[in-house]
């Protein structure tokens, strides 16, 4: 492990030291976690592993992309801001505002990408399993954002379509 991704954890685990996930009470941290372990069986960068760590603080924390940028780079800063939702409520209905952010990802670059894909992974397991009324709304989010996600790493992509079709 890099110093940088040493660091990476510190400072997620800080930022996310109140929070835990919503279906299993589990802290927060172990879901930034395995999107970087997922990252990881891909060829990957060290920034990248240091974004799927960070991916969440931008959004859940008040941590801006400029601290980012400022504690780890640019590149891992912008690889957050890409995985970082836009939208608002002002911005429209939920589908208006998940098709927006799901543009907004599809700007990014393949990396980033990647790590969304993760993320997805991770995500789509545990809302799968744990609340069936969301999933009918969470499988049709994301199977029209992984359809814009088409510079992600094919092998994480291709997982991402199967864990949807097999659960559809």
């Amino acid at each position: 492990m890099t110093s940088q991704l040493d660091k990476a954890i510190v400072f997620a685990t800080r930022a996310h030291r109140n929070q835990v996930r919503k279906y299993t009470g589990e802290p927060y941290i172990n879901h930034p976690l395995a999107v970087m372990e997922i990252v990881r069986t891909v060829p990957h960068t060290d920034d990248m592993l240091v974004a799927a760590v960070l991916h969440d603080v931008g959004e859940d924390c008040d941590v801006s992309i400029q601290d980012i940028c400022d504690e780890f780079g640019t590149v891992v800063g912008m690889y957050v801001e890409y995985l970082t939702d836009v939208s608002t409520p002002e911005h429209g209905n939920r589908a208006q505002r998940k098709m927006m952010d799901a543009r907004h990802y599809a700007t990014g670059p393949a990396q980033s990408q990647t790590i969304k894909v993760a993320d997805f992974i991770h995500n789509t397991a545990d809302i799968a399993d744990h609340d069936p009324r969301f999933w009918d709304v969470y499988k049709h989010e994301k199977w029209l954002a992984l359809n814009l996600l088409t510079d992600a790493d094919p092998i994480l992509w291709d997982r991402a379509k199967k864990q949807i079709k097999e659960l559809w």
